[in-house]
């Protein structure tokens, strides 16, 4: 099956009260955990792939994995650039084979992120591929960009509506209390703001900072209207765990395969996990 948008499964899953996971692709062995844990939940998905993870695999590397996964697995996946941080760099990707792409103009005024959030939409659109937007800021530690909680703002209701209603975007990215990376305490999300805009518009509502987030938070913001949920720490604190615990049991290992199978593994158990409290599993 070739790559898909995420039209081809985000309405069912607003219709439906699912949300459908962004697992973050850093390499091979994060693409094949990801994949084989949703062959086995018989998901659909959607590979987000940062620009700082394209520079460290390459373009036409990222794509080919990525269309490899869709072709052995048969599932609905969308290969989904994250934070994309300009036009130039969205319509780069949507010409190597991206099925969906995200513009983060949450730095800019409102006006301006609408304004050029339009032009992504726009031409995304005529290549039938979808578009993810951002309102507010999201704290935390994503590709080496660091936001404190001082500076992450929430979303206003009444400005997420009137960005989506201006925009079109396939699906909404606010800002409700989670962030990038593992947490110190329990977040605090705002679940009024995320049923207040989901009511409003049609298309889902995107939850960053998925990771550390607890089960019945998850299950809370589903049902308020979430319906895309971004995973990417956990399965990296997963990878690097097993393997260290490999490495500190024999310094004499060197073959990358005798660590790296491992790490694999309990990526599958860590996307399975999310793929099930999600409630994606046999969505596909």
């Amino acid at each position: 099956m070739p790559l898909v948008s995420m039209n081809e499964f985000l309405p069912k899953a607003k219709a439906n009260k699912f949300a459908v996971g962004q697992f973050n692709m850093n390499n091979l062995e994060f693409a094949q955990a990801i994949t084989d844990a949703a062959i086995e939940e018989n998901s659909p998905f959607i590979f987000g792939v940062s620009e700082g993870a394209l520079k460290y695999m390459g373009m036409e590397y990222t794509v080919a994995i990525a269309e490899a996964a869709a072709k052995k697995s048969g599932l609905p996946i969308a290969l989904h650039l994250d934070h994309g941080s300009s036009f130039e760099v969205a319509m780069k990707c949507i010409r190597a084979g991206f099925s969906s792409v995200m513009f983060d103009g949450s730095h800019y005024t409102l006006e301006e992120n609408i304004r050029l959030t339009k032009e992504v939409v726009k031409a995304a659109r005529a290549m039938g591929v979808s578009v993810e937007g951002e309102l507010g800021t999201i704290g935390g530690v994503e590709d080496d960009i660091s936001v404190d909680e001082e500076h992450a703002n929430l979303a206003k209701p009444e400005e997420a509506i009137r960005f989506y209603e201006e925009t079109g975007v396939d699906c909404l990215a606010i800002a409700v209390g989670t962030a990038h990376g593992m947490y110190k305490g329990e977040p605090k999300i705002h679940y009024d703001i995320i049923e207040q805009v989901a009511k409003a518009v049609p298309v889902p509502i995107v939850l960053h900072g998925g990771s550390g987030v607890p089960d019945e938070a998850i299950r809370l913001s589903i049902a308020a209207g979430v319906g895309k949920i971004n995973v990417n720490t956990e399965n990296q604190v997963a990878c690097t765990e097993a393997i260290r615990e490999v490495l500190a049991k024999d310094a004499n290992v060197y073959d990358p395969r005798k660590y790296l199978t491992p790490a694999r593994k309990a990526m599958v158990e860590v996307v399975k996990a999310k793929i099930r409290l999600f409630g994606s599993s046999n969505q596909a």
